[in-house]
C-alpha cells in the first residue's frame, strides 16, 4: 500500500502570490465614494427642482401638458426611493462598522 503513494510534483506546488493591495477608496472610474454619492445627491436635487418647476409651470398656466408633469412626479418619486434607500444602507453600513470590536 505505501508503494501506492506517489511523490508530488514539484510542477504542481504553486507559489504563494503576494496578498492584494489595500483598498484605496477609488471605484474602476477613478471615484471615490464621496465623489459619487455627491453626483447622486446633485442629480437627485436636480430631479426634484425639474418637479417643482413643471407642476410651478401647470399651476400658473404656463404648460397644460399633464403627461410632462406625471411623467416629472413619478421620476421625482422614483428618485426619492433610491435616496431613501441609498440613506439607509449608509446608516446600516454604519452601525455596522460601530459595531465591530476592536
Amino acid at each position: 500500500m505505501a508503494d501506492q503513494i506517489q511523490p508530488i510534483k514539484p510542477a504542481a506546488i504553486q507559489p504563494i502570490s503576494p496578498a492584494p493591495s489595500a483598498p484605496t477608496g477609488q471605484t474602476e472610474s477613478g471615484k471615490s465614494f464621496k465623489e459619487i454619492l455627491s453626483d447622486y445627491m446633485d442629480k437627485y436635487n436636480e430631479v426634484q427642482k425639474e418637479y417643482q418647476s413643471s407642476v410651478a409651470d401647470l399651476v400658473t398656466g404656463k404648460t397644460d401638458n399633464i403627461a410632462e408633469v406625471v411623467s416629472a412626479a413619478q421620476k421625482a418619486e422614483i428618485t426619492s426611493k433610491l435616496m431613501i434607500q441609498l440613506r439607509n444602507k449608509i446608516v446600516d453600513a454604519y452601525e455596522e462598522i460601530m459595531r465591530m470590536r476592536v
